[in-house]
């Protein structure tokens, strides 16, 4: 178990898990979403959600990834997560520029995670999609009002990037919990 602290309150030792929190993570070239997610005992809390944009510049490609990363490196140093959640890349074949620079993107994420110490998990889209809303074929609309609705916000969350990160943050919450629980009854069948 990974610990964040050890905090004392009326003279016990209360530990901390640090895997509580987590960042998920909807990467992409211009907009990448951000959603910091803390687990709890009753229902996940969020924390923070937001986008990292990249500008144009003449400078091409690198300049974008820089500016990428170092909007990562600003959201973790702030918030501290344990772990990274994010969306495995996705390729169709009609589009395999897409996911090309999809890649790059990415890779980005994946290096200010491992750069930081971050655990990082890999969902796939459909994986996520079946654990947020029971359908691993939902819409962007459904899986922004099933977010709305587990994360108890007062609208859709916007824009879909913030959305896509919240479910993958949730998603990764989800496994979590289901894992401790199915570990917990193997556990007990010994």
């Amino acid at each position: 178990m990974m610990l964040k602290k050890v905090t004392q309150r009326r003279g016990e030792h209360i530990e901390q898990d640090k895997t509580a929190c987590v960042l998920g993570i909807d990467p992409g070239l211009h907009i990448t979403g951000y959603a910091v997610v803390e687990r709890s005992a009753s229902r996940p809390i969020l924390r923070e959600a937001g986008v990292i944009r990249t500008v144009e510049s003449k400078s091409g490609m690198a300049a974008r990834l820089l500016c990428l990363y170092n909007g990562l490196v600003e959201v973790i140093e702030q918030y501290r997560p344990a772990v990274l959640a994010v969306e495995q890349l996705y390729a169709h074949y009609k589009h395999p520029r897409t996911a090309i620079l999809m890649g790059h993107a990415r890779g980005v994420v994946l290096l200010a995670a491992s750069a930081a110490g971050l655990e990082v998990n890999s969902y796939s889209a459909t994986q996520v999609k079946k654990t947020i809303t029971g359908s691993g074929r939902a819409s962007k609309e459904q899986m922004q009002r099933a977010i709305q609705n587990e994360m108890g916000l007062a609208k859709l969350p916007d824009p879909p990037d913030v959305a896509d990160a919240l479910a993958v943050a949730l998603c990764h919450c989800y496994a979590q919990t289901y894992h401790r629980a199915a570990h917990a009854v193997s556990d007990d069948c010994r």
